[in-house]
């Protein structure tokens, strides 16, 4: 799967909890599902791939921050004696 040129999702379907998290820890793709498809999803969750599979995330929190353009405002306060 490394040597692929996409890396969106994998499923590994596993009891071994050791090779589930050294499967997780080595694939180079955007996101492992243990013991479910890589299809599964929930709105909150990161979705999204690396390589040539797409850049960035897809979800509620990472919509949110693509539409909102952040702005850093400094209030100073003066004080006079």
């Amino acid at each position: 799967m490394n040597d692929s040129r996409y890396g969106l999702q994998t499923g590994i379907y596993t009891n071994n909890v050791h090779t589930a998290l050294d499967a997780a820890d080595n694939l180079c793709v955007g996101g492992v599902m243990i013991n479910n498809i890589p299809t599964f999803r929930v709105d909150h969750m990161p979705y999204g791939g690396v390589k040539e599979s797409g850049t960035g995330r897809e979800g509620l929190k990472y919509a949110v921050e693509e539409m909102t353009e952040l702005k850093l405002v400094v209030w100073t306060v003066i004080r006079r004696y």
